[in-house]
């Protein structure tokens, strides 16, 4: 398949600034098979869903990834930017940097100042280890562990898609709103950004109703925000992305199917979770690894019933996605209706809940 199969015009004034309020008040276009769209608000979910069916979150936290400052060599010394896009040890992060072409093995990086968010753990320093092929640098800190995690929460700012960050700076408010109401496992760069429609007041509801709440773990790459380069689909090739599904998680997946329950991922983070979980005979097991799965369509989809995902850019690995999922002449037109009918798109706009074309 080509990129060309998956652009479209997206106006720019349709790319959201700031999420809706209250978080469930958001759109959300239903896209089932054989049926006319519905237009309906997050906070009509429940009426969509049915008891004995489960509800799949992804409980990564995202962290103040985006951190600037100066790289320093012979005298000179120039502004950089990092985006940390995974941990390697206590004390090692690959990070996307700014110049990047400006910098070099044995680069020294001071990022902050003394006078940032009243520092009181000194500074916060890198090494430039190695510049890898993909974009990617890696960064020893000369801090680690606990006080490199401190000091990179009061020295980052929360890292924005460049969608986002191109029209207005970060502020306080993002540090709330570009969190999940249920984050708990810190090690994310991007938020999961289907579930920042839920409010605890809509999960009370959905349980009380009996449906399953089940929670899995990936954390986010910046990877996520990269374009694709590649003409020809066949050629790229996704960041790597660690995850998690415990054997209690597995087990409730596997029962609520074989009870007649449908798996509905909440976004594409999940989505691309379980099915890396799952295998050919349908079955959701333990998973604790790396996953660079890429869903294009012609995919068969092993496990997941469901999907309630944001709105994403033209030519992005996740439209590739949710029209392998959905259909890709039916994601078409839906993005059409939702373009024509004033949705708003990615991270901080509305919703879209699609059911499997399968």
């Amino acid at each position: 398949m080509q990129l060309a199969d998956f652009d479209f015009d997206l106006p720019e004034d349709r790319i959201a600034l700031r999420p809706a309020s209250p978080r469930d008040s958001a759109r959300l276009l239903l896209v089932a098979p054989g049926a006319a769209f519905r237009d309906l608000k997050v906070g009509d979910l429940p009426g969509e869903l049915r008891a004995g069916d489960v509800l799949v979150f992804n409980d990564t936290k995202v962290i103040p990834a985006r951190l600037k400052g100066r790289r320093t060599r012979e005298g000179s010394d120039i502004a950089v930017e990092a985006t940390l896009h995974r941990r390697l040890s206590p004390s090692r992060w690959t990070a996307f940097m700014r110049p990047g072409k400006r910098l070099s093995p044995g680069d020294r990086v001071h990022f902050g100042s003394m006078h940032d968010r009243a520092c009181y753990l000194g500074a916060l320093d890198a090494t430039l280890m190695e510049k890898g092929e993909g974009g990617e640098v890696t960064l020893s800190f000369d801090l680690m562990g606990p006080d490199l995690d401190a000091a990179i929460a009061e020295r980052g700012a929360m890292p924005l898609p460049p969608y986002i960050a191109a029209k207005r700076g970060e502020d306080d408010r993002d540090r709330a709103d570009y969190q999940t109401v249920y984050a708990d496992e810190e090690g994310s760069v991007a938020a999961p950004t289907a579930g920042l429609h839920f409010t605890p007041e809509l999960m009370a509801r959905l349980a009380a109703m009996g449906v399953g709440l089940q929670f899995v773990t990936l954390h986010v790459g910046a990877g996520t925000f990269l374009p694709v380069k590649t003409e020809n689909l066949a050629d790229h090739r996704m960041h790597a992305e660690y995850g998690e599904v415990d054997a209690a998680t597995a087990e409730a997946l596997n029962a609520a199917k074989a009870a007649g329950g449908r798996i509905v991922c909440v976004g594409t983070t999940s989505l691309r979770l379980i099915e890396s979980a799952t295998g050919e005979d349908g079955v959701v097991r333990p998973f604790a690894a790396e996953t660079a799965i890429f869903i294009t369509p012609g995919y068969r989809f092993r496990a997941v019933d469901g999907l309630m995902t944001n709105f994403h850019l033209p030519k992005s690995t996740l439209f590739m996605l949710v029209s392998a999922f959905a259909g890709q002449e039916t994601m078409k037109r839906a993005y059409a209706h939702a373009i024509a009918d004033g949705y708003r798109f990615y991270s901080y706009g509305d919703a879209s809940l699609l059911w499997s074309a399968a």
